[in-house]
């Protein structure tokens, strides 16, 4: 009886193994995409901030300010610098997310010094990413207290005091970050799921051929199956969007137009993606598996989890081609500081690049499939 019994069990067990073995897509899921999100976990995800970019405001031009830029020069943790001299240009690069922090050096700082005040230097810090602010202002504090220790032992009395400000979350609230994040990450997450299982549930129920005779174009069946994602996923959004302002309380500081315009410009070259999937796959389970294998690396390199400025310059290059990364700055840039509409254009123009590229290679697959 149990040997029967094992016999059967192992049979089956068989089957399995030689009927995935043989579906090119399957092992390609189970083999080629695993090691390819391995690569890309191991470089990218780190919570650690180094390549900070910086704007600094030097309104001392004194020797001891161009010493304390000095220091932060020569750390490992900070990359560009970018000297201005009026208030325009520095908060500019701040609200362009051009850089991370910015140094802030009054007029009275070398006096303050000379005559053993306390001296005062302003960090401030984009509030928008609340981890990497957090940490950036942290070292960039130390460096500051460290010279200002220095100089304390060679001029007796005097320091120098790090006043850091966080702009756009002053109080660096993790869940203005989160939540914003999660009303983008959701929207992609529904349009990409339904989509993707459009075409492959019609396969998988048999309902397929009846849609390739009946009097339909290919591009009718692709809006057909690409439309209802879309209000779905911007009904989804609006809903999500209003949960947040009114029981988080959460400022919306932006155009809720440009907001709208951003999340379905977005949502097209996700639709793109989604419907790809959909017609390569001949089930739901291999749709929902292809659109999880697609979601994990472009959230991991959409600068959600760590700064795309910390990646290694290649997977730098890769973010271009991910919509998610320009989504998140369109979410975060128009809910949390306004963004205008310059920034809101510029985000937007590579999303309809991503967007005809995907929806071009998704209708091209399509008709292929159906000849």
């Amino acid at each position: 009886m149990f040997r029967n019994f094992f016999r059967r069990v192992f049979a089956l067990m068989k089957k399995e193994f030689i009927t995935i073995w043989n579906d090119p897509k399957t092992k390609g899921i189970i083999i080629g995409l695993p090691i390819v999100q391995l690569l890309i976990f191991s470089n990218a995800a780190t919570m650690e901030v180094q390549n900070i970019d910086v704007v600094t405001l030097d309104r001392s031009q004194s020797v001891e300010s161009r010493e304390l830029l000095s220091k932060f020069e020569n750390s490992p943790r900070f990359r560009n610098f970018y000297y201005v001299d009026n208030e325009a240009d520095f908060k500019k690069k701040l609200d362009t997310q051009k850089v991370q922090i910015g140094l802030l050096i009054n007029n009275d700082f070398a006096s303050d010094i000379k005559s053993g005040k306390i001296a005062s230097v302003q960090v401030i810090a984009d509030g928008r990413q609340t981890n990497s602010a957090s940490i950036a202002s942290g070292y960039a504090s130390q460096i500051i207290s460290g010279y200002g220790a220095e100089v304390s032992s060679q001029k007796g009395g005097a320091s120098i005091n790090p006043s850091v400000r966080n702009w756009f979350n002053p109080n660096l609230e993790y869940k203005w970050y989160i939540l914003t994040v999660i009303v983008a990450m959701l929207s992609l997450v529904t349009t990409l799921i339904l989509t993707a299982l459009s075409i492959a549930r019609e396969r998988e129920l048999g309902t397929f051929d009846q849609l390739i005779v009946s009097p339909l174009s290919s591009l009718e069946i692709l809006l057909g199956k690409s439309v209802p994602p879309l209000i779905i996923a911007l009904t989804l959004t609006m809903f999500m969007t209003g949960i947040v302002i009114i029981f988080f309380h959460i400022p919306f500081a932006g155009s809720f137009l440009l907001f709208m315009i951003s999340i379905f410009i977005s949502l097209l070259a996700i639709v793109g993606v989604g419907l790809y999937i959909s017609a390569i796959c001949n089930t739901q389970q291999q749709a929902i598996l292809s659109a999880m294998t697609f979601m994990m690396p472009a959230v991991l390199l959409s600068g959600f989890i760590s700064p795309i400025e910390d990646m290694p310059v290649a997977l730098q290059y890769l973010t271009w081609l991910n919509p998610v990364r320009f989504f998140m700055v369109l979410t975060r840039g128009i809910f949390l500081k306004g963004m205008g509409i310059g920034d809101v254009i510029t985000n937007l123009i590579p999303l309809i690049i991503i967007a005809s590229i995907t929806l071009t290679l998704a209708g091209r697959t399509f008709k292929r499939k159906l000849g």
